[in-house]
């Protein structure tokens, strides 16, 4: 696997090259790639793995992603970077595309480091939603503000089929900073149709709120 991983790398390097140097470290058994010392991706088990953000929610959408997880005192853990696939890889302008999402999103998280608060610190976070975004790798503010509302409710409907649009109205007053009750009725209508618009089960869902 290793040697896969490596050639992984150096195709990403290839590949990305337009985005900048693409630089490797080795990371808890995997590799973080890295341009101007800020992490957007990941190797491992001679797979790429691109960081998730607001941005990439149309694509995940369309291709379910394959997240990457690791071991953790006998849990696994859910990160929030996604693996390129092989159809992917053979679109490189919509790759290097995602890859800059990925890039942009991480330096801005970079420049706010300082100001990581827990979830519960904003408006409409329980305890228990709390819990359901940590288990889906999403465990600070600043996290859940880079991903979007979208992103979040994506990954906890891969882990919860009963997951509703409800939860994506907390999330995105969340992100917001306003309760789920001010949410204006243009952007809860907007959130509605996308819902709408993914699958007839999700549609289902959002009848019911």
């Amino acid at each position: 696997m290793k040697n896969l991983s490596y050639d992984r790398i150096y195709k990403s390097q290839e590949y990305l090259a337009s985005l900048g140097r693409v630089n490797y470290r080795s990371l808890f058994g995997s590799y973080s790639l890295t341009i101007s010392d800020t992490v957007f991706a990941m190797v491992a088990d001679g797979e790429l793995y691109l960081r998730a953000c607001e941005q990439s929610v149309q694509y995940c959408v369309k291709h379910t992603p394959r997240w990457l997880t690791f071991m953790k005192k006998g849990r696994l853990v859910m990160l929030n970077y996604y693996r390129v696939d092989e159809s992917l890889w053979q679109d490189q302008q919509q790759l290097i595309r995602l890859s800059r999402y990925s890039l942009d999103a991480a330096l801005k998280e970079k420049k706010s480091l300082g100001r990581k608060y827990r979830l519960r610190d904003l408006p409409n976070i329980t305890y228990h939603l709390e819990s359901l975004l940590n288990e889906a790798g999403i465990k600070d503010v600043s996290t859940l503000r880079i991903l979007g509302a979208k992103m979040c409710w994506l990954r906890l409907k891969q882990m919860n089929q009963h997951i509703t649009v409800k939860i994506l109205y907390l999330l995105e007053g969340a992100v917001q900073d306003i309760h789920e009750a001010a949410l204006p009725v243009v952007r809860r209508q907007e959130l509605a149709v996308w819902v709408e618009s993914l699958t007839p089960d999700l549609a289902l869902l959002a009848s019911f709120d």
